[in-house]
């Protein structure tokens, strides 16, 4: 649903946006130069430069970045899946082939509501809370209704603000399941992405669709439903016919687009105000610049080279489990928000310790609370756990 804030301070400004596109828009008319999606014009690289900006002009001749990849590395990484159910997986797949039955047939890919809360409770709850209700942090699932997308969120500042504002979960916004799926296999759990098999992806979705109270077919989600390929396809989100301008045109892919230019070619969608060009903001501009602090001069203009090997690591620097603490651990041992102790606490740490190391050794393999056997990562032997426990402990004290 295309939204923008209404705040006093942005409706001058944002007007006078609008007028400009509009104004681009119709000085194209009588150019050649194309329009981008939100009515911009795109102007010709000219003098190395792209208006003010100077751009890379250097022959990309002979230039390449490794070998062409195979079919099979394909299959393993091509992960997405379109709003119609195309890539909805059939069978379950390993390294880009088909999983294979005890009777050497193709496994098929499917998941219970059952499953799903297994996996959710064991995975997820750690952020995303209970039934999806939320984290700290991190988004609620669950929840909400497709007509509270109808409050407008302004500016606390605003002399009578909304004090309600949308709520937007998997049930409530979210246009079509296949996002669910294809998210959640190709970026969860957090600490450990595309772990998941096509299987536990379709229990997981299946969860999450039943405590958003989603249907599929008349039919509600209990726990002994079973979602696969063929009644993925029969679902129908709540808000499926809540967004705008239609960007799903199949028929032809151009009206997509030629909708998206003229909406955010409206200056109508921009809000009203008084019509301003000049000297629009008043206070100091210094306040409303984001700078980047890093000095980009050195990396800036170098030669384009298909070298690709990695800096030498300097091995003596790096501990023992500190490597596979940064891959499988940091994402919540480094995020107080979480509410895993953090590296470096030595307070949270020595509370830790109060139940002995032995036990902390056995809650790190085995999982206490939200956290997984091996923080979701089975592929660490018990001896490898312990090493990463003893690096986060000598790391805290």
């Amino acid at each position: 649903m295309f939204k923008l804030e209404n705040t006093k301070k942005l409706k001058a400004t944002l007007l006078s946006v609008g007028l400009s596109a509009l104004l681009a828009i119709s000085a194209n008319a009588s150019t050649k130069n194309d329009v981008a999606v939100d009515g911009a014009v795109k102007y010709p690289v000219k003098d190395g430069k792209y208006g003010p900006y100077h751009v890379n002009t250097q022959s990309i001749k002979g230039y390449n970045i490794g070998r062409a990849a195979t079919q099979t590395e394909i299959a393993a990484w091509d992960k997405d899946v379109m709003y119609d159910g195309t890539g909805l997986p059939e069978f379950d797949m390993e390294k880009g082939k088909v999983v294979l039955d005890e009777n050497g047939k193709p496994k098929k890919a499917e998941g219970s509501v059952e499953l799903g809360e297994e996996l959710y409770d064991a995975q997820c709850a750690m952020c995303h809370g209970d039934f999806g209700s939320g984290g700290k942090g991190y988004p609620t699932l669950a929840g909400g209704t497709k007509e509270s997308l109808k409050l407008q969120r302004l500016n606390p500042a605003d002399e009578h603000p909304n004090p309600d504002s949308p709520v937007k979960t998997i049930g409530s916004f979210w246009p079509y399941a296949s996002t669910l799926y294809w998210y959640i296999q190709d970026s969860m759990p957090f600490n450990h992405p595309k772990s998941l098999t096509n299987s536990e992806t379709y229990a997981l979705t299946a969860y999450l669709l039943s405590v958003n109270g989603i249907t599929i077919d008349g039919e509600e989600l209990d726990d002994e439903f079973v979602l696969n390929k063929e009644n993925f396809l029969k679902i129908k989100m709540p808000n499926e016919d809540g967004f705008y301008p239609e960007v799903n045109t199949p028929e032809n892919p151009q009206q997509g687009v030629k909708n998206m230019t003229a909406l955010l070619s409206d200056p109508k969608i921009y809000g009203t105000g008084t019509r301003c060009m000049k000297d629009c903001i008043k206070e100091d501009v210094n306040n409303l610049v984001l700078k980047i602090n890093v000095d980009l001069t050195d990396s800036a203009g170098q030669p384009l080279s298909t070298e690709r090997s990695w800096p030498k690591a300097d091995t003596k620097a790096v501990k023992p489990g500190q490597i596979e603490y940064e891959a499988s651990c940091a994402s919540c041992h480094a995020n107080a928000a979480i509410g895993a102790p953090v590296l470096g606490d030595k307070a949270a740490w020595e509370k830790v310790l109060e139940k002995g190391l032995d036990k902390v050794y056995e809650n790190g393999i085995n999982g206490i609370n939200a956290m997984p056997p091996k923080g979701g990562n089975m592929d660490l032997s018990d001896e490898k756990m312990k090493e990463i426990i003893n690096y986060m402990i000598d790391s805290s004290k």
